[in-house]
């Protein structure tokens, strides 16, 4: 039977959602998704903005995951625009988990090269996931601009980004190799590494990359 907000079993729930204990938020964000309800989308999207435990925020875009799009969407489109990073950034992930195409256009440059990491890192995640067939080159060529940005984990992300996208990221990762900066040239380089050899690993293959570009190297060898 579906839960409404008038029943006892609802008021538990959107009572233990704001419970002081993670471990009560997080059956009750799982009894949300297990028994979907509408009623419930705000609050679990509300939730998804200031909940400090991954592992809570996880269950929550399951749990909107569960619920029909057409409730989801507007209000996640709505939400990738909040002034609040954690409520960008979840709003992304949320989207990249339902994976309609109908949110592609919300996924702007803005979003793509945020300020904030985590939301720029989401931003990239999701664009992937639902960029239009065709569109994947240009992605790949914006993705491209944030080469080097960031620590391992900022720089982790743009690389496993652009692989999904594919051989379609080839010219844009050459054009790279032959920057300026030190940093950028060996982030590139990393990426042509974990494209030909997925299985590399990152660090590998960015302490590789980083030695070729100290000896010299432009990015030749990865043609």
């Amino acid at each position: 039977m579906t839960i409404t907000r008038q029943d006892p079993d609802a008021v538990r729930v959107l009572q233990g959602l704001e419970d002081g204990r993670s471990s009560v938020r997080l059956r009750a964000a799982m009894a949300v998704g297990t028994t979907p309800d509408p009623g419930f989308v705000d609050k679990l999207i509300e939730r998804c903005a200031i909940e400090p435990e991954f592992l809570v925020r996880d269950m929550l875009t399951w749990a909107l995951t569960r619920h029909p799009v057409a409730v989801t969407l507007p209000e996640l489109l709505r939400e990738v625009r909040s002034e609040r990073a954690q409520a960008r950034s979840q709003a992304l992930h949320t989207l990249s988990k339902i994976g309609d195409r109908q949110a592609w256009p919300a996924i702007t440059r803005t979003l793509l090269f945020d300020a904030d990491e985590e939301v720029a890192r989401s931003a990239w995640r999701a664009a992937v996931v639902l960029v239009p067939e065709g569109e994947e080159s240009a992605l790949a060529t914006v993705l491209a601009t944030q080469l080097g940005r960031g620590g391992r984990e900022t720089q982790l992300s743009l690389s496993r980004a652009l692989v999904a996208l594919g051989e379609v990221i080839v010219p844009a990762l050459h054009a790279a190799t032959t920057a300026p900066e030190p940093h950028l040239r060996a982030h590139a380089l990393a990426t042509q590494r974990l494209l030909r050899d997925p299985d590399a690993g990152f660090d590998f293959a960015i302490e590789e990359a980083k030695r070729i570009v100290a000896l010299g190297g432009s990015g030749k060898e990865g043609r």
